[in-house]
């Protein structure tokens, strides 16, 4: 039986786990930041929050950045387009983002959780991974209630942890119980744990790649553990292979401290939906060179530009393309941003677009842009994301 433990249960025995050298923890901050801004306004407690666009009475623009769960009984959640999130509870206390706040708070937090990590990796704004060395199962456990109440104790936060052999276990575990919650899955309960698990709880696994395992008769994480491997390999090539590792349980990536910037970018909600080619154009060109100045700023090249499209009726395409050589030329950026935008020029209205630069590399002595060292250490790097739309949660 998988063995799970609620903080509000403490005065239970903790649950045994089987002994092994790591024990990996994931912490996931509840609702984080209409907990920040209950916190900061307590007499929202209780009550519905969201925090994100503003609605103006149900006309707004823009989306759902997170939410209070009194909001999310109501079915709001994050990413739901403000004007829906307005009809489905038009009480709820519409907050906007404040993004300077919510860093500062993570922070905090995040120093906390590497105090008790032998290793850490901080994976958002309100999310990382704790791993601890120990022969003694309970160390977990224990790590796992001192990090909860010395969070609820300096930031009056609560969060949820989910303890298991590795990244993949932990993870999904952190979900299970919500908010403040404690779940624990030990080694030999991994696939008992998983199994009756619908596909897409494992990460990576999306509603595309769900929706093509469900036409192979695949919907739980037992069915893809028990397919025929040949069968998801000719489908998904090397995907299929890694999914069912994934399936039983099999995760070797190492919890490691990594504040290298992946991606940079930007996004632009239109106040009207727009097909006019001028405004989009233009507005291209405004994003291309926000995201070069945040790319020069960092001290980084790229090989590849994305671009982000958005309908009026919210399907979201993106579009990319890669370079041969390394560039910090924004020209460059805005021409391959034209170019991958102009197939949906003129088919529809378009209410959000976005530019991403990516396969990042430091740029060499004497390469344009000044080169930053990134150093973490023990203290987590917090990088500067695209839009504040981007920390949904």
């Amino acid at each position: 039986m998988v063995r799970r433990y609620a903080i509000s249960r403490s005065r239970n025995k903790p649950p045994d786990m089987d002994p092994g050298a790591w024990t990996i923890l994931l912490v996931d901050m509840d609702g984080f930041f209409a907990s920040i801004e209950a916190v900061r306004h307590p007499e929202l407690t209780g009550l519905p929050v969201v925090v994100g666009a503003d609605p103006k009475g149900g006309a707004g623009r823009g989306v759902v950045s997170t939410c209070s769960y009194e909001a999310r009984e109501y079915g709001i959640h994050s990413g739901m387009p403000i004007s829906r999130a307005y009809r489905l509870c038009p009480d709820a206390k519409f907050l906007p983002v404040d993004m300077a706040l919510y860093q500062a708070v993570s922070g905090r937090i995040m120093k906390i959780l590497a105090s008790y990590a032998d290793t850490f990796q901080r994976v958002s704004i309100d999310e990382a991974f704790i791993g601890v060395k120990t022969d003694d199962p309970e160390d977990a456990v224990e790590t796992a209630l001192n990090t909860k109440k010395e969070i609820l104790t300096k930031e009056e936060l609560t969060c949820s942890i989910g303890i298991g052999p590795n990244k993949l276990v932990a993870k999904i575990a952190s979900d299970v119980r919500k908010p403040d919650g404690l779940t624990v899955v030990a080694p030999g309960e991994v696939c008992e744990f998983l199994d009756l698990m619908p596909v897409t709880k494992i990460p990576g696994i999306g509603k595309k790649t769900g929706q093509a395992l469900k036409s192979m008769r695949i919907e739980t994480i037992r069915d893809l553990r028990e397919y025929d491997s040949r069968k998801l390999v000719l489908r998904f090539g090397k995907w299929g292979y890694r999914m069912q590792d994934l399936a039983r349980g099999i995760d070797r990536s190492e919890v490691k401290e990594d504040c290298t910037v992946k991606s940079i970018g930007r996004e632009l909600t239109f106040e009207e939906d727009t097909s006019d080619p001028g405004i989009i154009y233009d507005s291209i060109d405004a994003l291309a060179d926000e995201t070069h100045r945040a790319l020069s700023k960092t001290g980084y090249l790229f090989r590849t530009v994305s671009v982000k499209v958005r309908s009026e009726d919210f399907d979201t395409h993106t579009r990319s393309k890669s370079i041969g050589f390394t560039s910090s030329d924004p020209e460059l950026v805005k021409n391959i941003s034209k170019n991958l935008i102009s197939e949906f020029i003129g088919e529809v209205k378009i209410r959000l677009i976005g530019i991403r630069l990516s396969n990042l590399r430091i740029a060499d002595n004497g390469s344009s842009g000044s080169v930053y060292r990134f150093h973490c250490l023990r203290e987590p790097c917090i990088t500067r994301q695209t839009s504040i739309y981007e920390f949904i949660r």
